[in-house]
């Protein structure tokens, strides 16, 4: 599914996105690991998709190919390859959380 070279895309702070929750802002946190893992914590108002289910479910749960979307996982390493993928399919405005949950946990910052 994933080539081996990491893709080059557009990427997102941890900072940033809590910056983005707290102002409000309209954005869409799409959370790419499994149910399992999903179950276990997620950043508030975050959309499980698992990575094994974004390419045939994406344009039908996030049909706004102009929304900001903010793509996580635990490290960032699937969610780096669904932003290029989404990127592929007319996103325009689809983020990488660097570094993902792990990054998002070490800020302290609250989890759902």
């Amino acid at each position: 599914m994933f080539d081996d070279a990491e893709p080059n895309v557009p990427q997102v702070s941890a900072d940033e996105v809590k910056a983005a929750i707290e102002e409000r802002k309209k954005v869409i946190l799409l959370d790419v690991r499994t149910a399992n893992e999903y179950s276990r914590g997620k950043i508030m108002n975050g959309i499980n998709l698992p990575v094994d289910e974004v390419s045939c479910k994406i344009e039908s749960v996030i049909p706004d190919k102009e929304a900001t979307v903010y793509v996580y996982c635990l490290s960032g390493s699937r969610s780096v390859h669904i932003v290029d993928a989404m990127i592929k399919l007319g996103y325009k405005y689809v983020f990488n959380l660097t570094n993902g949950l792990l990054a998002w946990k070490a800020k302290g910052y609250p989890m759902g």
